[in-house]
């Protein structure tokens, strides 16, 4: 019979992974960097199977890698891997706002309406309030849609596009398109139309990945 782990480490371990995985995220950690487990304990004040147990999720999800006999690493962002984020993405995401726009319940729509304030009142004037604005759009679609396991699979491949994002945050990409999509989605949503909101979030993914290409292809 398998005994739970204690909740103290499984607390632990979700902690370690949520910090390591916003220094990945962030470029803190860049792409190709050494994972300095040892370095990690002593930065975050975490144990050392906490520490572990967090990598092995973030290489389950692609943020991280091991080499035997060379250590683990941070893995490195590239056209082919982009592609085929967008790939996935661009199919579950369109599929998640469908069904929010079909659910919408009246605390998803206060979280929206609550959104859609924020960009009209031209919240957003920068490419970082930009991005901190657009996860909270997609992660409340996610979580409209009503289904947990496809909120989970969305979130990990979510993580993937942030990194991909930060490499390009100086440049103000799409920072007009991206608000006017925005707003349609979220209006799609509260009209309950989800053939709308489907069309404009594909948009949305696809043109994320366009600009995300030039970026790679100059690199």
């Amino acid at each position: 019979m398998a005994v739970a782990e204690p909740v103290a480490i499984r607390s632990q371990s979700e902690e370690a992974y949520q910090r390591i995985l916003e220094r990945i995220v962030c470029l803190e950690m860049p792409p190709g960097s050494v994972v300095n487990e040892a370095r990690l304990r002593e930065e975050l004040k975490i144990g050392r199977t906490p520490i572990r147990e967090a990598l092995q999720r973030l290489a389950r999800e692609n943020l991280v890698r091991s080499i035997p006999h060379r250590g683990t690493f941070v893995t490195d962002v590239n056209i082919t891997d982009l592609a085929r984020i967008t790939e996935v993405r661009v199919v579950l995401e369109s599929h998640a706002a469908r069904l929010a726009a079909e659910k919408l319940s009246a605390v998803d729509r206060d979280a929206i309406e609550e959104l859609l304030g924020l960009v009209r009142r031209s919240y957003v004037n920068d490419p970082r309030d930009l991005m901190h604005l657009d996860q909270r759009i997609h992660r409340t679609v996610y979580r409209a849609a009503r289904n947990p396991f496809l909120e989970a699979t969305l979130e990990r491949y979510f993580n993937l596009s942030l990194r991909l994002w930060y490499l390009v945050l100086d440049r103000e990409v799409r920072l007009r398109e991206a608000v006017g999509e925005h707003i349609e989605l979220l209006q799609a949503l509260l009209a309950g139309n989800g053939d709308r909101a489907e069309d404009i979030m594909r948009r949305h993914v696809t043109g994320f990945e366009h600009e995300i290409r030039k970026v790679l292809v100059e690199r």
